[in-house]
């Protein structure tokens, strides 16, 4: 297993718990740092996975939707806002119990034809590890994904950072502006704080710089009154916004991110990332207990039948915010979920 996400860890928990010999492989010092995620989880989830409520800040009762003109829409998705370190280290947690061996600072390098893994640790020293199934959850750049010939070179760009609330929020709020290139500005309450950050298409931001439109709607949310502080603990980092078509070659799978089973318009991941990394981790425990490594391929079934009409619709609907940003206040209903133009079976009438 090739990176400590929740896609990994979740693959890693189910595979340990059918009785595989599991490694997990992570480059990071600490799991889930740095956080590279708004840190919403939807309601269902909690009650999905064991893990107690320790990182859970606050409930929100749904999403609001603003438009240019103040325009608002309101709707209902109850969830969480987590301390995301802390969930993953849960899961992490979680599955050490079961029996999974997780390997800190330590990079998977390259990979044999024999399906020898090439390790490399923290003071650089090499060892290989032989391999009967490999699942790449490495985020979307994924290293894993390079040995099978499956680079993501559809990504959005996030930028995030921490910012000081004036009151308590409910309700997370995304923006949507012709300035933030095909993508919106969010706003996720954190308590007394709140992850306020911008997706959009890198290099697509028109004449001003990305981080000058970041600015931009920080300013707006501190004139509105809903942020009072400047902006601290940035990150940034890459979202996939296209789905593989296929996540199994032979006998490697692809999980999480790496897979691009994040929402190519919305950006969550945590709720896909952690069913398909279970899928994974259940279909590559059978391949390897009924010595068939053809049964990998149900995997690749499964979590289409499950999510590919999903993906394959916000892909189109990317697609189209990219081609016609131009044409933003007609085509922006079609390109968000909370309206029902998004959910139209074409968007044959606006073009």
């Amino acid at each position: 297993m090739v990176g400590a996400g929740p896609a990994g860890l979740a693959a890693s928990l189910v595979a340990a718990q059918k009785g595989l010999k599991v490694l997990v492989v992570e480059r990071r010092n600490v799991i889930g740092v740095p956080v590279q995620c708004a840190e919403y989880i939807p309601a269902p989830l909690l009650g999905k996975i064991n893990l107690g409520r320790r990182f859970v800040v606050q409930p929100v009762r749904g999403m609001k939707t603003i438009l240019p003109g103040n325009e608002i829409k309101e709707t209902v998705a109850p969830g969480f806002i987590i301390h995301r370190d802390l969930f993953d280290q849960a899961l992490a947690n979680t599955a050490r119990k079961a029996g999974t061996n997780i390997l800190l600072s330590t990079w998977a390098s390259s990979i044999t034809d024999n399906s020898k893994v090439s390790l490399k640790g923290k003071d650089g020293r090499l060892s290989k590890v032989q391999a009967k199934v490999i699942i790449g959850a490495d985020g979307p750049r994924s290293k894993v994904g390079r040995w099978i010939g499956s680079v993501k070179r559809n990504l959005i760009l996030g930028i995030q950072a921490r910012v000081a609330l004036t009151c308590p929020l409910e309700f997370t709020e995304v923006y949507f502006d012709r300035e933030i290139f095909a993508g919106y500005g969010w706003l996720f309450p954190k308590g007394r704080e709140a992850n306020v950050g911008l997706g959009l298409k890198h290099g697509k931001s028109g004449r001003r710089s990305i981080r000058k439109v970041f600015d931009r709607f920080v300013s707006r949310l501190t004139k509105e009154g809903k942020i009072k502080s400047q902006p601290y603990a940035y990150t940034a980092g890459w979202i996939p916004a296209e789905p593989v078509r296929n996540a199994v070659h032979g006998n490697i799978m692809l999980a999480g991110d790496a897979a691009g089973h994040t929402h190519p318009i919305t950006g969550a991941g945590i709720f896909t990332g952690i069913t398909c990394g279970r899928m994974a981790g259940k279909w590559a425990a059978r391949a390897v207990q009924q010595d068939d490594l053809g049964l990998l391929r149900e995997y690749d079934t499964e979590w289409r039948d499950l999510f590919g009409e999903t993906l394959e619709r916000a892909f189109q609907r990317r697609q189209l915010m990219e081609k016609q940003w131009d044409r933003f206040e007609e085509i922006i209903k079609f390109c968000w979920v909370a309206y029902r133009e998004y959910y139209a079976e074409s968007e044959g009438a606006i073009t």
